[in-house]
């Protein structure tokens, strides 16, 4: 037990981190309080981190976990704050949680119904696309490195764009506050 363990521990940690980015990303999409879902975002990008440093992509884990946590989370964590966004005594998950998790069980049997499909059969055969760590690695790296740094550019607009909305409904909500006033001593 303890060789089976030491001789797929590299599989075992992939499967670990994997699962666990996979789970912070399920409660990012259910949780209803801003700053927990920014912590689970935090944790989620840790996690992702560990995901590339064990698919032997050092640069890209480091760069995951010391721009996108410690800056772009910083970031959000701060204009979550400035946004003065409270947690209230409501409930702590969306009203849509059932749908959520329905929709997260069906995504885990698409994964491992893609995953079971590739992995070798009993008689020593492969499947045609066998998956395998280091032909991930080499995809990422070649085809999809820009959809990574586009993901982050994307963030940073969705910010942006959530200052600007509050923004405007902090002025609206002032202005209302005002004719109010003028109307009640009016």
């Amino acid at each position: 037990m303890i060789d089976f363990l030491l001789l797929n521990l590299e599989v075992l940690l992939l499967i670990g981190f994997a699962g666990g980015a996979v789970v912070c990303a399920g409660l990012m999409v259910v949780m209803r309080q801003p700053m927990r879902v920014a912590m689970a975002l935090i944790a989620s990008m840790t996690l992702l981190g560990g995901v590339y440093g064990l698919l032997g992509v050092h640069f890209i884990a480091a760069f995951q976990v010391l721009i996108y946590v410690g800056a772009v989370m910083v970031f959000m964590v701060y204009v979550i704050m400035l946004l003065d966004v409270r947690d209230d005594a409501g409930p702590a998950f969306a009203q849509w949680k059932w749908p959520g998790i329905g929709a997260f069980v069906l995504l885990l049997a698409v994964l491992v119904a893609t995953v079971w499909k590739a992995l070798p059969s009993s008689n020593g055969e492969t499947a045609s696309t066998a998956f395998g760590v280091s032909r991930f690695s080499v995809a990422f790296l070649n085809e999809y490195w820009l959809h990574f740094e586009l993901t982050s550019v994307l963030l940073v607009a969705a910010v942006v764009a959530a200052l600007a909305v509050i923004k405007v409904s902090r002025r609206v909500d002032r202005a209302s506050r005002a004719h109010s006033e003028a109307a009640r001593h009016g």
